[in-house]
């Protein structure tokens, strides 16, 4: 099947908005919608409560494009899906001008990360099921479709299925049907981590383009992204996220005229503000004070993978053992927060340090990646049974000769409640795996010593 072009915008001869300036929403504007000390929590499998978000305070003004930036887990689209009304939080206030929500936000449409269309419908069909659901009669519904359609430069594609338009084009197609119900503000859910670089380029200057336009009645923009240049791009405040629960770590104003060019000093300098702030708190210079080895706290694990920090130590092997985060970042175009999960993990296992913005290699690190592959697991094994977690776990297996996965993930869970203990235990398996310390018989579901 050929790939279909991605089509020329009906506006594209027009002055673009972008390059007419638009002044900075004023803090004393009231909000469209706003979260005040929300807490959340999801019921794990044996029924114990575990917090995602804790005492979020975040609004939504109008004129603006806000921006959630955070690692991984750390609860931003959660805070979409509240805003929304789509999840009603365990704790605080949801308001829509002032008053509480009740049920789903009528002033939001959402744009997914996914699509989300549905494959059986043509592209004027996806977009006016969500017409028909609201209620409205045909012939607004007629209009509003091919009006939505115009606007994201679709035309003449109106009758083509999903499997015959590139990525780029099926997302158009989910803007085409977010803005058709003339919402007041557009949710995004990373909506542009499923295409390509310069069609997600493309799409967020025409995001901006139709905002900029305020023919819509579309006011305002949450979006949740992993980018931090994106966000840098698009956003007014950048509401920037830690984990574990997810808490705001703070809101930075973004003040820059547009529009904005990626490569100017001034989004730049913005740039690796925001990549200080998160290194800082995803990796901080000062080391925790070692405690004694019965009171040792268990160390959450990253999601990284044995194979990716094997190839990361071998990046600074052959960068005399130090890079800069930030150009690591660029140089394997990896996304920035899977970058900082690597790195933890080096940390972690004492192969990597991290003073200030330099990756180094450490003097177990510069052993590891330059011994054979048999020494390789018998060093990665060593460095595992100095993690408190490895050495329960091998306690459990030693006790009976296995251990059943359902005792292993409860004992995650009540030694670190606040993670993820199905991505711990995955990535406790391919640690342990690489390391030769014990195997999980995925029929029996049972860990068992090598």
């Amino acid at each position: 099947m050929t790939t279909t072009p991605e089509p020329t915008h009906d506006r594209a001869s027009e002055p673009s908005p972008r390059s007419r300036p638009r002044p900075s929403p004023e803090p004393a504007i009231a909000p469209l919608c706003e979260l005040r000390g929300v807490r959340h929590d999801f019921a794990l499998p044996n029924g114990t409560p575990r917090t995602v978000l804790e005492d979020i305070d975040v609004s939504i003004r109008p004129g603006e494009v806000v921006a959630l930036l955070g690692p991984s887990g750390c609860g931003k689209s959660t805070i979409l899906r509240i805003l929304a009304g789509l999840i009603r939080p365990t704790a605080g206030e949801v308001l829509y001008h002032g008053a509480p929500l009740a049920g789903l936000n009528p002033g939001v449409a959402m744009v997914f990360q996914s699509f989300a269309l549905y494959p059986w419908m043509s592209v004027t069909g996806n977009i006016e099921i969500v017409l028909k659901a609201a209620g409205l009669p045909r012939e607004q519904i007629e209009e509003r479709a091919m009006s939505a359609i115009r606007l994201v430069g679709l035309t003449g594609f109106e009758e083509a299925y999903p499997r015959e338009l590139s990525g780029g084009m099926k997302q158009r197609v989910g803007m085409a049907r977010a803005l058709s119900t003339r919402p007041e503000m557009l949710f995004m859910d990373e909506p542009f981590s499923q295409v390509d670089a310069l069609t997600a380029e493309a799409l967020r200057a025409e995001v901006l383009d139709i905002w900029g336009e305020k023919t819509q009645a579309t006011s305002s923009i949450l979006m949740v992204s992993h980018d931090i240049k994106e966000v840098a791009f698009m956003a007014d405040r950048i509401v920037v996220l830690s984990a574990n629960p997810g808490r705001v770590r703070t809101v930075v104003d973004n003040r820059l005229a547009r529009p904005r060019d990626y490569r100017s000093p001034e989004v730049l300098r913005l740039v690796d503000q925001l990549h200080d702030i998160i290194t800082g708190v995803e990796m901080p210079d000062e080391p925790a004070e070692a405690a004694p080895e019965e009171h040792a706290a268990f160390e959450p694990l990253p999601s990284a993978s044995a194979s990716d920090l094997v190839g990361l130590c071998e990046y600074l092997d052959a960068r005399r053992s130090k890079e800069d985060l930030f150009r690591i970042a660029a140089d394997t175009t990896l996304e920035f927060g899977v970058i900082i999960a690597i790195v933890k993990a080096g940390e972690m296992l004492d192969f990597l340090d991290t003073p200030k913005r330099m990756v180094v290699l450490t003097a177990e690190g510069e052993h590891f990646v330059r011994a054979s592959p048999f020494e390789r697991k018998t060093i990665w094994r060593e460095q595992l049974l100095k993690l408190r977690l490895f050495k329960e776990v091998r306690a459990m297996i030693a006790a009976d000769g296995e251990a059943h996965r359902d005792a292993v993930l409860e004992m995650i869970h009540r030694v670190m409640p606040n993670e993820s203990y199905e991505n711990a235990f995955t990535t406790l398996v391919h640690w342990a795996r690489f390391g030769d310390l014990f195997a999980y018989d995925e029929g029996s579901e049972t860990l068992r010593m090598q």
